[in-house]
């Protein structure tokens, strides 16, 4: 079996297009605001990419790059300041930041309203309620991935590695969502690829490159690999996908994966915090 390899890229782009006529027929364009601190090389290409994207389909680019030495006095008063602004729909604090500020502390200023990251302890309260809101945008991204590829969830086993806050815990909650039975396995579940084999569908946000190969793949599993790394013979992401594209029916590569997938959807919230903003109520994203 060779397994069919997920295009993110084009999933992205027609989410992309889906949200520039969006935002056409809007009396008012949607505003992003990014918030960038200091000079980390980094931080500046994907905010540059995010603001580039945003006024590709038409939102306003609110940018703002604050110095590596402001005080988290300053940065929150900036954060209040674009919660008050009715231009500002979304705002989005990059991080990593400087290791003088709270980046917790900030994050939980954001209106939840404008939170287009989805990271705030509201947002997250929302998603594990089970009520509309805002979204973390890679785990939404994988969901429209599995959605747009034809992958069915209801009644499937879907396995999640990894429980981070910003993916893992909000991935296996957005599967729930959509009727899949989910396991959550972590650094100290035994025995991993036991459980791995047992998915119909995988989602692998652990961090550690190539940590999943064949042999903890189920045969014609799903297979979507959220990690990005950096190594000498190249970008390679959690999966071995040269080895595990032999035994699952479809994976996503890295690069060209879940990476544009989770731009586009900061866009996709972006639409839904203006609409929320303007209409009243809560968004459904």
């Amino acid at each position: 079996m060779t397994a069919r390899l997920i295009d993110g890229r084009s999933l992205a782009a027609r989410v992309r297009d889906e949200v520039a006529t969006q935002v056409a027929s809007m009396a008012e364009p949607p505003g992003l605001a990014t918030l960038l601190v200091g000079d980390d090389p980094a931080s500046e290409i994907y905010v540059r990419n995010k603001r580039r994207l945003c006024t590709e389909v038409g939102m306003r680019d609110l940018h703002r790059h604050l110095p590596a030495d402001v005080t988290q006095a300053e940065l929150a008063s900036t954060i209040a300041g674009l919660n008050a602004d009715a231009a500002v729909t979304g705002i989005l604090l990059q991080l990593p930041l400087p290791s003088h500020l709270r980046p917790a502390d900030l994050l939980e200023l954001i209106d939840p309203d404008k939170d287009v990251d989805g990271l705030t302890e509201a947002s997250a309260g929302r998603l594990a309620l089970g009520k509309p809101g805002l979204r973390p945008c890679t785990p939404s991204g994988v969901v429209h991935i599995l959605d747009r590829a034809g992958v069915e969830l209801k009644g499937r086993h879907a396995v999640v590695v990894g429980r981070s806050n910003l993916v893992g815990k909000p991935q296996a909650q957005l599967l729930l969502e959509r009727d899949a039975t989910v396991s959550v396995c972590h650094r100290h579940t035994a025995d991993l690829a036991a459980i791995t084999r047992t998915a119909d569908v995988l989602v692998v946000a652990a961090g550690v490159p190539h940590l999943v190969g064949a042999d903890a793949v189920k045969p014609g599993a799903t297979v979507v690999d959220v990690g990005i790394h950096r190594t000498e013979a190249g970008l390679c992401g959690d999966v071995d996908t040269a080895a595990v594209a032999e035994v699952a029916a479809a994976v996503t590569p890295v690069p060209g994966g879940v990476g544009p997938m989770t731009i586009a959807m900061l866009l996709w919230n972006t639409v839904a915090a203006a609409r929320l903003q303007r209409v009243g109520g809560t968004a459904t994203v």
